[in-house]
């Protein structure tokens, strides 16, 4: 299963990059696979687990403001595992090339 997680801060400075970086210590902490893209982090394991990681990163968020916006999307493809770098290889391979990279 995949999870795309956005917490969103309101109330606080133009640029919440320290407060971000305190979740993801917490995501690489969790031992799940994840990917940080520019608007948000995709994570990879059971329901549990993402929905897990997902609360303790909003209860981390809701201690230093008083309002947050945590935006999840939920990829539920049965039991299957590895979709983090296998959906975008299936993707690549149909392009016949590499997606775009920095």
């Amino acid at each position: 299963m995949l999870l795309e997680l956005s917490v969103i801060p309101l109330g606080r400075e133009r640029s919440i990059s320290a407060d971000l970086a305190d979740l993801m210590k917490l995501i690489d902490a969790s031992g799940l696979d994840y990917r940080l893209t520019a608007a948000g982090t995709i994570i990879e394991g059971t329901w549990d687990q993402v929905m897990d990681i997902a609360m303790k990163c909003h209860s981390e968020m809701r201690k230093k403001t008083e309002r947050v916006i945590t935006l999840m999307k939920v990829d539920d493809y049965a039991e299957r595992s590895g979709r983090l770098t296998a959906a975008v290889e299936s993707v690549e391979k149909k392009m016949g090339r590499a997606a775009k990279k920095q």
